[in-house]
């Protein structure tokens, strides 16, 4: 009887082993490796301000023309009143037991521009010497029941100028305001200002001593 003869096993793989500990190296390796950081200057990146900015100098004078111009377009853009007027008569008497007095302004407006102008709001204010007080013209009906009760108040009365009134290219009437204030005061008044302002226009100022 014959002995069978073992079969010896495959040889291994030698370039699959020599694989295999090739990578465990380099893993091993990378593990080992310290880490390395590289220094990064953003600021060399971006640049900065001293490098990007022209000199102070420069820019102080570009940003003085820039003001300048804007001065310049706001002084000749700025809106005008496109009427005028005047404070043609003052009338006023002591209301008695009140410190009060009544006042009758005649006054004339006249509209600059070729477009219908109509009152919005008319307003007397009265400066006697640091203090200041303002009234809106009475009413039509009120300012005739104060003729009516203070006849001397109405001796240089026009038609009334009341608002929602069209000024037309010119307008002369009559308001009546109060200020509580005494006959004497009111005669040594710095100034009498009247404000007529009309729609969707700058209003117009009169002044008067």
């Amino acid at each position: 009887m014959s002995s069978s003869t073992p079969t010896p096993p495959p040889p291994a793989d030698s370039s699959s082993s020599t694989t295999q500990k090739t990578e465990a190296e380099q893993a091993q390796a990378q593990q080992t490796q310290p880490n390395q950081q590289t220094d990064f200057d953003i600021g060399e990146e971006y640049g900065t301000a001293r490098k990007n900015l022209p000199p102070a100098g420069i820019l102080a004078i570009c940003i003085a023309v820039v003001l300048v111009i804007v001065a310049a377009y706001s002084m000749t853009h700025r809106a005008h009143a496109l009427s005028s007027g005047t404070i043609d008569d003052v009338v006023s008497i002591a209301v008695p037991d009140q410190n009060m007095v009544m006042v009758a302004i005649n006054v004339t407006v006249h509209n600059n521009s070729d477009k219908p102008s109509w009152i919005h709001t008319i307003q007397a204010s009265l400066d006697s010497g640091g203090k200041t007080n303002s009234d809106d013209a009475a009413p039509a009906v009120d300012a005739q029941r104060y003729f009516q009760a203070f006849p001397d108040l109405k001796q240089h009365a026009l038609p009334f100028l009341t608002t929602e009134t069209n000024s037309g290219s010119k307008t002369s009437g009559t308001i009546v305001v109060s200020f509580p204030v005494k006959a004497d005061e009111f005669a040594a008044r710095k100034s009498l200002t009247v404000t007529i302002a009309p729609y969707d226009e700058v209003p117009v100022v009169i002044k008067k001593q």
